[in-house]
């Protein structure tokens, strides 16, 4: 390891080294809430499933939510699963970079060269040099697994309130899916587990192991799953037939893309142009801008554009179908956000005052499969809103009861 000397030390063994208890974090103190109401409190404890079974060590209740119980166990073990998906890499590094330093890993590394030699009567020193890297490095994944707990345990208590909050969220989701007749299946959550095992290259039940021994269990990560499983139905049974998403909209999110997406629908466009000759004033600009205010509401469709532009002497362009990326913005944005046969109002341009109509629109390369999921990322997006305002409802409802 960088920065450590090790010299073979006189004979004798050294003190066995001691390893660190966990320090389990304090009880979270939640203060009543107005409208925990004047019923009668139940049981302050439940197994450490919160099902009141028997099962496991015996746990207080924090919150009741509508008579539903959340345990401080519960709490905890979601806490600690959100500790795990933190970013807490650089704290995990300080802590390793301060163990390293300290004089007791120096001593450790001496006591594992001098166990390393007795353990090897006989051989080379070149063996013996060996089998010492390997302890080593197995000493240091230790160390690197201690300063990884040890900063997933410091951020432990900020994440406490947002494990309650998320937890509370669950309860009233699960309870709205009971009262729609909505369950899931254990083998929905399994499939979901097993992806993610599946990904980390790993069994599901080893998936759960690694859990456990960073401190987490998987009914945690299983029950969150559930939730939102279980929501995701309820949102979609009460709000489909208020989701409606456009073909305008679907085309708009198509030509917005990233790269050339804007070039994937073309509109068929009419223009008419007021040009500006002579003197350039204030006064001309207002009046040709009063002549194009003109047309833009007296216009009826595209059969009238020509008429339009006529009876001013405007200069009249059917401009065919255009991709909108040779139209400069704004007015490009406000073309793809017009419907067909919609005029867009006047604009400033080098050649005088522009007005542009659109007549129709085709997508020329966006297959169906994108423009499927670019309908389906609208349609998340309406869910969501809706979804947020159904939750919030329900917890202003919800008799939330803080132990």
């Amino acid at each position: 390891m960088p920065g450590l000397v090790v010299t073979v030390p006189p004979s004798g063994n050294a003190p066995a080294e001691k390893s660190q208890p966990a320090q389990k974090a304090p009880a979270e103190q939640s203060k009543g809430r107005k409208n925990a109401g004047s019923s009668k409190s139940k049981s302050a404890s439940l197994d450490s499933s919160g099902a009141g079974k028997g099962r496991g060590s015996v746990q207080s209740i924090v919150v009741l939510v509508n008579d539903d119980p959340i345990t401080q166990y519960q709490v905890e073990q979601r806490s600690r699963l959100m500790a795990m998906q933190a970013d807490i890499g650089e704290k995990a590094q300080a802590n390793f970079k301060r163990l390293i330093q300290q004089e007791s890993t120096n001593q450790r590394l001496r006591q594992i060269l001098q166990e390393t030699i007795q353990a090897n009567p006989g051989k080379s020193r070149e063996e013996i040099l060996a089998a010492f890297e390997r302890r080593k490095q197995q000493f240091a994944e230790q160390l690197q697994r201690q300063a990884v707990e040890s900063a997933r345990s410091a951020a432990l208590p900020a994440y406490r309130k947002k494990a309650l909050e998320e937890l509370i969220e669950e309860r009233l989701k699960l309870q709205e899916a009971r009262r729609l007749g909505i369950t899931i299946d254990d083998a929905q959550v399994d499939d979901i587990i097993k992806n993610i095992a599946s990904r980390n290259k790993k069994t599901p039940e080893q998936f759960a192991q690694d859990l456990k021994r960073m401190g987490a269990d998987i009914s945690s990560m299983r029950e969150r799953f559930r939730a939102t499983l279980a929501w995701n139905s309820v949102v979609r049974r009460r709000f489909s037939a208020q989701v409606a998403v456009s073909q305008r909209e679907i085309d708009r999110m198509v030509s917005s893309a990233a790269g050339d997406a804007e070039d994937k629908v073309e509109l068929r466009l009419h223009r008419v142009t007021l040009p500006v000759t002579g003197k350039f004033d204030q006064k001309v600009m207002a009046q040709k801008l009063d002549e194009a205010e003109r047309i833009w509401r007296n216009f009826k469709g595209c059969s009238t554009t020509a008429s339009l532009g006529k009876e001013i002497g405007a200069k009249f362009e059917d401009l065919g179908m255009t991709k909108p990326s040779a139209v400069p913005e704004p007015t490009r944005s406000l073309l793809l956000n017009a419907k067909d046969g919609e005029m867009v109002p006047p604009n400033m341009s080098s050649k005088g005052v522009e007005l542009y109509a659109v007549c129709s629109r085709k997508v020329i390369k966006a297959d169906e499969q994108v423009r499927e999921q670019v309908a389906q990322e609208l349609q998340q997006k309406e869910f969501e809103v809706l979804a947020e305002r159904h939750l919030r409802d329900l917890r202003q409802d919800a008799h939330i009861e803080y132990r």
